[in-house]
């Protein structure tokens, strides 16, 4: 069975650099169906700031065959030894919006789900470098709604040189996750995040640009001294 999983660690600067060069690939991580290494940004930070890439601070999205596969990676890939270090989660999966052309074989909708569950969300875009400048305009701030809003138990977004963007979050439940995309949170500016969306669908930040939901099925080591980052089902 299919399962994904988005891992963080703290690594030493030579071992993200070379995770951003050379990421896992199937030839060589037997069960591995693709994987994307990035270094961390702080979300909301100022453009031009340490905050804004975290080099020594890494994240890997991946796909894999069966959890006996991720086992195998965490405990026999040099890579895999460091992110087992930090936490990571695994993932079902749900829903996409969209596709890309690294994860071909994902269907529209491949399960149901609560409104009061716990979900995780993950966007991945290949960014027109054209585009930065209204990127960076309408992004930034939808990137503090999120950072800032009381029902996302984890929210952060990473990048891979040149244009590879990410962003992961947990959010307390389905319901809150989706009021907060559609513009309907409690707080101020609701609406940063849905302003993006139509600005997104107006003219295109991206070359490619899916977003994914997940059911959180395990959570595993601290990140940040934190654990229990997947909330309880209410």
């Amino acid at each position: 069975m299919t399962i994904h999983t988005f891992h963080l660690a703290e690594v030493p600067a030579s071992v993200g650099a070379r995770a951003l060069v050379r990421p896992p690939v199937p030839g060589r991580s037997s069960g591995l169906d693709h994987a994307e290494s990035l270094s961390l940004m702080r979300l909301g930070a100022p453009t031009l700031s340490t905050d804004r890439l975290q080099l020594r601070r890494l994240a890997v999205f991946a796909q894999w065959r069966d959890e006996a596969a991720v086992d195998r990676f965490l405990e026999q890939d040099p890579l895999g030894r460091s992110l087992a270090l930090g936490w990571h989660v695994r993932l079902e999966f749900l829903r996409r919006w969209s596709t890309l052309a690294a994860l071909p074989g994902l269907p529209v909708r491949a399960g149901s789900w609560e409104q009061e569950e716990p979900v995780a969300a993950v966007t991945l875009a290949r960014m027109r470098l054209a585009q930065v400048p209204r990127f960076l305009h309408w992004g930034k701030p939808a990137e503090r709604l999120v950072r800032d809003h009381p029902a996302a138990t984890l929210a952060l977004a990473a990048f891979r040189p040149p244009r590879t963007i990410a962003t992961f979050s947990i959010w307390r439940t389905v319901r809150e996750m989706e009021e907060m995309v559609h513009g309907r949170s409690e707080g101020p500016g609701p609406q940063r995040h849905s302003a993006a969306m139509a600005e997104q669908e107006r003219r295109g930040f991206h070359h490619e640009f899916a977003t994914y939901r997940f059911r959180p099925v395990s959570e595993h080591g601290a990140w940040e001294g934190r654990t229990g980052l997947v909330p309880r089902p209410r």
